[in-house]
C-alpha cells in the first residue's frame, strides 16, 4: 500500500484562527505572539503581507481549554495596536493543497485589473484553486506570481493561453517542485534576442545588400525557408566585404535591454549560460566573454586575404543543430534537459525551445509563441528571471550589495 503524508494535525484538535489587519508599525508581530505564549498553544501555520503600509497577520493556532480568554487577550492586544482584530474557531489545520500544482507567474506592462480577473477566473473554471498571490517585480514590468493546485499543469497552461492572448500579458506555468529551485542551464538565442537586431543585416550594410539580406532573413524567422539554404543564400552577398567589417559589427551591437541583468543575475545563482547563434563567431564570441557566458556554438565565416569569401566553414548550426548544441551544453554542464531553459524569437530555435525543460519565446513570431511553452512579448530580456521564482527585490539587494563591496 502506498505511503502518504500524514496531516500535519488531527482534525479532532481544536483551532483558533486569529486575523489582524491595519496600519503596520515596528513590533506588531512580536506583540500578538507575547500574547500567545502566555497560553498552552501551538502555532501551527503563519501567514503575514504587507501592501503600501498596511499589515494583514494571520496566524492558526490550538486552542487551550479556555479559549475565551485567548480571544479575548488577543483583541485587546489588537486593540492597543490600533488593529482590526477577528477570531474563527475550527478544526484541524489547513486542509492540504490539491494534486496538480503549479507556478503561474503573470507579467503585464501594465498589468491590469481585467487582466488578473480574466487569469483567476480561467483558473477557477478548470476546477483549480488560486492558494497563493505574490508581487515578485514592479519594474521593468509588474510581476506576480500565484500558486495554484486542482488540475495538471499542462491543462492549465492549454487554457491561460487563450487569455494571455485575449488580455496581451505574458503568462507562464510551470510545475511545482524542487527542479524550478534546482541549478539549471539557460541558453539563448542571439539576435533579436540576447542582442538587438540582426548581424548578418549588419554586415549587408557594409556589402550594400542590406534589403535583400532582410528579406531572407524574414523569410526564414516565418518558418517559410529552410534555415541553411537561407544561411548561405545570405553569406554569398557578402563575398568581398573587409574582414575588418566584422570587428566594426561587433561595437554597433547593441544588447537587447535586460541582458545584463539577466546574466549577471544567473551567474550569480550559479547557472551556466550558453548561446547559440546562426550568426557568426567572431561576433558572437566576444560578445560571450564580455558577458561572462559559458558555452557558444554559432557558425564561422570563411576569410581569405583579409576578406570574406561569402562561404561558411564547417557544419552549420541550424535549427536542428541549435538542439543539439543545447544538449552538448547541458552534458557539459551536467544539467538534465528538464533543468534547461532555452530562449528564441524564430523558426529555426523551435527544435531548441522544445528539447529545453521551459522554453521560452521572446518578442517572437507568432509560430514560436504558439510552439513555446510561455512566451515573453516585453522588450526587457530580465523579465525571464522572474519566471525562475527570482524576485525584483533580491536582484537589487545583488546588485546593491555588490556596489557597496567593490
Amino acid at each position: 500500500m502506498p505511503a502518504t503524508d500524514p496531516p500535519a494535525s488531527k482534525p479532532s484538535v481544536s483551532t483558533l484562527l486569529v486575523t489582524l489587519t491595519g496600519r503596520d508599525r515596528p513590533g506588531v508581530t512580536s506583540a500578538v505572539f507575547d500574547t500567545l505564549a502566555r497560553y498552552p498553544v501551538e502555532v501551527l501555520d503563519v501567514e503575514q503581507v504587507v501592501l503600501r503600509g498596511r499589515l494583514v497577520l494571520g496566524i492558526l493556532v490550538t486552542a487551550p481549554r479556555d479559549v475565551g480568554r485567548l480571544r479575548q487577550a488577543v483583541e485587546k492586544t489588537g486593540r492597543g495596536l490600533g488593529m482590526y482584530v477577528e477570531t474563527e474557531d475550527g478544526a484541524g489545520d489547513n486542509r492540504p493543497r490539491r494534486s496538480g500544482r503549479s507556478h503561474v507567474t503573470v507579467l503585464g506592462q501594465p498589468l491590469r485589473p481585467k487582466a488578473v480577473a480574466a487569469i483567476a477566473g480561467r483558473i477557477s473554471d478548470t476546477g483549480a484553486n488560486i492558494d497563493r498571490i505574490v508581487r515578485i517585480a514592479r519594474y521593468p514590468v509588474v510581476a506576480i506570481e500565484m500558486d495554484v493546485s486542482g488540475v495538471d499543469p499542462d491543462l492549465l497552461r492549454q487554457a491561460l493561453a487563450i487569455e494571455a492572448a485575449a488580455t496581451q500579458v505574458d503568462v507562464a506555468v510551470q510545475p511545482a517542485g524542487l527542479y524550478r529551485r534546482a541549478k539549471r542551464l539557460v541558453v539563448l538565442d542571439v539576435d533579436s534576442t540576447l542582442i538587438q537586431g540582426e548581424v548578418i543585416e549588419m554586415l549587408a550594410a557594409h556589402a550594400g545588400c542590406e534589403e535583400e539580406v532582410a528579406r531572407v532573413t524574414a523569410e526564414a524567422m516565418r518558418g517559410e525557408l529552410d534555415f541553411a539554404e537561407s544561411l548561405r543564400r545570405r553569406v554569398a552577398l557578402l563575398a568581398g566585404v573587409d574582414a575588418g567589417a566584422l570587428s566594426e559589427v561587433r561595437c554597433e551591437v547593441r544588447l537587447t535591454p535586460g541582458a545584463r541583468t539577466l546574466t549577471r543575475t544567473l551567474r550569480r545563482l550559479g547557472y551556466q549560460i550558453g548561446v547559440v547563434s546562426g550568426g557568426f563567431t567572431q561576433v558572437v564570441e566576444p560578445l560571450a566573454a564580455e558577458l561572462g557566458i559559458d558555452f557558444v556554438a554559432a557558425n564561422r565565416l570563411e576569410v581569405a586575404d583579409g576578406r570574406l569569401t561569402g562561404r561558411v566553414e564547417g557544419p552549420i548550426v541550424d535549427r536542428p543543430g541549435k538542439a543539439e548544441a543545447l544538449r552538448g551544453f547541458a552534458a557539459a554542464a551536467g544539467v538534465p534537459l528538464s533543468q534547461t531553459v532555452a530562449i528564441g524569437d524564430g523558426a529555426n530555435d523551435l527544435d531548441m525551445l522544445a528539447a529545453a525543460g521551459l522554453g521560452v519565446a521572446f518578442n517572437a513570431k507568432p509560430v514560436v509563441r504558439e510552439a513555446a511553452d510561455t512566451a515573453v512579448s516585453v522588450p526587457y530580456l530580465d523579465a525571464i528571471i522572474y519566471l525562475l521564482g527570482i524576485t525584483r527585490d533580491e536582484v537589487d539587494a545583488a546588485d546593491a550589495e555588490t556596489t557597496e563591496t567593490a
